[in-house]
């Protein structure tokens, strides 16, 4: 038998452009199989074929105007004030939702969070920050008093000052909306008892600290756009989260249907090859760039759908914990017949505890994301699909 030399391996799959009707199945089975011809490598059971949410969307045609978001931040806010608290500053997600409720021709208080927002974009120099000039858990700031306290900061990255960016969309509407910026929830109610919690991961949280506290009418992104409003562009489940900028006035909302996508992809590949693969969907990886600070996650999961044989964490221990420890008096041959051995019956051995110390549990959908969305990149690539190989291997095969 030749000794493998090579462990995962993860291939960005080239596909046509994903339009509106297209069929995702076919294109994408018809487009790994054409990758594995020409490039010479063969399926096998537990490869993984992983597809961003995105072309998922584009299939489904799930878009919708920002009138029709409008329409709905009507139809459930009837108050002349609106708070909205806690946006992810990102303009790609949050600036076309903006605009919809702007234009709704309602006062607006934008409650932004500092230094940065729950993912990590900054809105100023965190060395700036330093020092007691404020208490961020306590002082809610007006926008003239965050401007004498901080200046104007431009996003090391974008160059954009975000501050200035969403007063200017604010001011598209009407002209008494204003910001404040607070890291406590509550401080909306100062405002306003109307509250639009626009957070990500802690939204639950923020709408039941707004409930205690005496908020009369609060919703969370994910109450918007449940049902189609004119178009068909809606999530059941997500409502406007993880939606992000289309066009001037569309946004493509997160994926539905999306557990039906990969049992049919994964039963197409059954039948082309004869090989049982997992399949899954995935969208922003779970990955934080060490240098913006920023938490890559803005979709509100990391993977909407997937087939059974990806749920649950993987079971694996320390390489160097073995050789240093378990078998440090050995070498050569006889240390790689005895961590062969080990990891054979890994499931079955007492000290596997010991052994696993060091790999933090993360789920394994997580990990494929963001071993996924690395490979594919949100770029010009052209691989919207990825595949991977290997994944579910160990030392000992």
């Amino acid at each position: 038998m030749t000794e493998r030399t090579v462990g995962t391996v993860s291939r960005g799959i080239r596909t046509p452009i994903i339009t509106d009707g297209d069929d995702l199945v076919k294109i994408v089975v018809d487009s790994v199989l054409k990758a594995a011809s020409t490039e010479g490598f063969e399926i096998q059971d537990r490869d993984i074929i992983s597809i961003t949410e995105s072309i998922v969307a584009r299939a489904q045609g799930n878009y919708v105007h920002i009138d029709e978001v409008t329409e709905d931040i009507c139809s459930k806010f009837a108050s002349e004030t609106i708070g909205v608290v806690f946006p992810i500053l990102s303009r790609n997600r949050f600036s076309m939702i903006l605009r919809s409720i702007v234009r709704s021709g309602k006062k607006i208080v934008l409650v932004l969070n500092y230094p940065a927002d729950e993912v990590g974009n900054r809105l100023i120099d965190p060395e700036i920050f330093i020092g007691d000039k404020v208490n961020p858990y306590v002082d809610a700031l007006s926008e003239e008093q965050f401007r004498e306290l901080f200046g104007n900061y431009l996003h090391p990255f974008t160059g954009i000052d975000y501050v200035e960016y969403y007063k200017s969309i604010l001011m598209e509407g009407n002209p008494e909306s204003q910001i404040v910026f607070s890291n406590n929830p509550v401080t909306v109610l100062d405002y306003t008892k109307n509250v639009l919690v626009a957070e990500v991961h802690d939204r639950i949280r923020t709408k039941d600290t707004l409930i205690k506290n005496g908020v009369e009418t609060v919703f969370t992104l994910d109450d918007f756009l449940r049902s189609p409003i004119k178009g068909k562009g809606y999530n059941p489940e997500y409502g406007l989260l993880g939606s992000n900028s289309a066009t001037d006035v569309k946004m493509k909302l997160f994926p539905r249907d999306c557990k039906k996508v990969v049992d049919q992809i994964q039963a197409l590949m059954k039948e082309k090859t004869g090989k049982d693969v997992e399949v899954m969907v995935y969208g922003d990886g779970a990955f934080k760039d060490p240098v913006g600070g920023i938490w890559e996650l803005a979709d509100p999961v990391v993977s909407p759908a997937f087939t059974k044989g990806l749920l649950g964490t993987p079971s694996e221990v320390k390489l160097k914990y073995l050789a240093d420890q378990q078998f440090g008096d050995l070498r050569g041959d006889e240390l790689t017949k005895a961590v062969t051995a080990f990891l054979a019956n890994k499931e079955d051995i007492e000290n596997k505890a010991k052994a696993s110390q060091g790999t933090t549990p993360r789920r394994l959908t997580d990990l494929l994301g963001s071993l996924s969305d690395l490979t594919s990149g949100s770029g010009d690539k052209g691989t919207p699909v990825v595949f991977i190989q290997g994944y579910f291997d160990s030392y000992a095969k």
